[in-house]
């Protein structure tokens, strides 16, 4: 690491156009887009690090991430340069440099992800990329129950996708919350020490069962007891969900 400094960068990207954020042959990715713009300014090879890996379809408002570098450019310019170079649906908002120990997904303390329902009979053809459009009305006091029942730390494996690299399921739930509607759109908040994968959209998507009379409180409560996935319902759909901010 002699020479090396570490640069933290904060950005916001629409990942509808995106195979998500991890590097993936034949696919375009957000990481691919941003390390070969890196690459470019520094002239050096670099690897991107992030705090968390989006699907698919997904958008960030405050991503964190960080990479090691030679370079005697100042962050500034970096910004400056990668900002010229990248596609109009990736910011950099920021960066500066960080303790050389720094990591943007092990040295996180929490992450906030928001997921988006527009919830009314007539769609908007300007955020059909950034919510679930759900025209039956919600019951949102019994959804309002299910997500009472998430904070604090809980085994969430009746939400944890297949394929899922983590090996413990048990999480810190700090806050969960059901907001609006506002003009129709629903927001469900979800802060916690650490999120498995799908597990924002495997909730989501199970207490909109409830929403819909599909099933009831008391099954959803049943569900989140079980640790089970096959219990739980269907996922909700990728585009409706953001990554908002990550705590350090």
């Amino acid at each position: 690491m002699e020479g090396k400094k570490n640069i933290r960068i904060l950005l916001e990207y629409d990942g509808s156009q995106y195979h998500g954020w991890q590097r993936q042959k034949g696919v375009s990715t957000i990481q691919e887009i941003i390390e070969g713009r890196i690459q470019m300014i520094v002239g050096e090879p670099v690897k991107l690090m992030t705090s968390g890996r989006t699907d698919a379809g997904v958008h960030a408002l405050n991503q964190v991430c960080n990479f090691m570098t030679k370079t005697k450019i100042d962050p500034d310019a970096i910004q400056r340069g990668l900002n010229s170079l990248l596609p109009d649906d990736i910011l950099i908002r920021q960066a500066e440099y960080a303790p050389i120990d720094f990591h943007s997904r092990y040295s996180a303390k929490s992450k906030t992800y928001e997921y988006r329902i527009l919830n009314r009979r007539r769609p908007d053809v300007f955020l059909r990329f950034y919510v679930w459009h759900i025209r039956r009305e919600l019951d949102l006091e019994e959804m309002g129950k299910c997500i009472s029942l998430l904070p604090g730390r809980h085994d969430f494996s009746s939400f944890k996708s297949s394929g899922s690299g983590n090996t413990d399921p048990v999480r810190e739930m700090i806050r969960a919350d059901l907001l609006g509607p506002d003009d129709g759109i629903l927001r469900f908040v979800f802060e916690a020490n650490g999120f498995l994968r799908h597990m924002v959209r495997n909730i989501v998507g199970t207490v909109v069962s409830v929403g819909q009379g599909k099933i009831e409180f008391n099954d959803f409560r049943e569900i989140f007891q079980s640790r089970d996935r096959h219990m739980a319902g269907l996922k909700a759909p990728p585009q409706g969900l953001f990554l908002k901010k990550v705590m350090y």
